[in-house]
């Protein structure tokens, strides 16, 4: 896929939508996050020169443990989608980054929640997982990163329903 430079001051990254067969969403708790806000889909950066969906697919398995052959991919975003740092966040880090520009994909999991494995790939991202669902995940998410969340509850809304399977 070939897309437009993310906007000046973002890290690419991408985000995942991964949908089961009942229409729920796969959701984890971050590890170490504090409640209400402890809650976010998988999602991290693109590597310099890594092509946008084999970094959606890494990402996915990285996080998730859930190996690439067992999702399809059922759409993405063609745009950026963006959100900046906190003040907090940015206080005292040598990052360059704003915030983070995200394309976003919704896959389909034809697996089982047993092969769902948060703990294979070091640093573990999160401390537990759950389907929910996807209308629910803005409310879940940390302030920052809402907008976000509800563009990708309204662009995906048609993925949120039970499946045959």
């Amino acid at each position: 896929m070939v897309l437009p430079a993310p906007p000046p001051g973002y890290r690419p990254n991408v985000g995942l939508a991964v949908f089961n067969r009942a229409g729920l969403v796969w959701i984890g708790r971050r590890r170490g996050a504090r409640l209400p806000f402890a809650w976010q889909a998988p999602q991290g950066g693109i590597d310099r020169g890594e092509d946008v969906e084999a970094a959606a697919l890494r990402e996915l398995e990285e996080e998730t443990g859930i190996r690439p052959n067992l999702v399809e991919i059922l759409e993405y975003t063609t745009e950026w989608l963006t959100y900046d740092f906190t003040p907090d966040m940015l206080r005292g880090r040598s990052n360059r980054h704003r915030g983070q520009a995200q394309i976003w994909y919704a896959l389909r999991f034809h697996g089982r929640d047993s092969d769902v494995r948060i703990d294979l790939h070091p640093p573990i991202e999160f401390e537990s997982w759950r389907w929910e669902q996807l209308s629910a995940l803005p409310d879940l998410i940390v302030p920052f990163k809402r907008k976000v969340y509800e563009t990708v509850v309204s662009r995906f809304a048609r993925h949120a329903v039970p499946v045959a399977g």
